[in-house]
């Protein structure tokens, strides 16, 4: 899987459901899972850090310029929930608009 939005949709989304465990599993949601290099797997996490939408990892550049990250209890803020729920309305919105068209002569 190489969709943007579709992976960073599905950390959230897995993120939001760990809200009822104590702690949470990265490997559930790491580079593997999602099936894309660790690389952008990597600035998925920054890029979801720096807009606010996760919070408890800490990312940084190693001596050898390589992007780490560190989990220091991950977990979804309120911006990431927002976001989860603007996205859920839009993809109902366009699967209704999909079937809609496909019932169209």
């Amino acid at each position: 899987m190489n969709d943007n939005f579709g992976c960073i949709y599905k950390i959230l989304k897995a993120l939001e459901k760990a809200m009822d465990y104590p702690e949470f599993d990265i490997a559930q949601i790491n580079h593997e899972a999602l099936g894309v290099s660790e690389y952008r797997w990597a600035r998925y996490m920054e890029m979801m850090l720096t807009t606010g939408l996760i919070d408890g990892v800490k990312i940084y550049y190693d001596i050898n310029d390589t992007l780490r990250i560190v989990n220091d209890d991950i977990h979804i803020t309120l911006k990431g929930l927002e976001y989860l729920s603007e996205n859920t309305i839009m993809q109902r919105i366009y699967k209704a608009a999909k079937g809609v068209k496909d019932l169209m002569p």
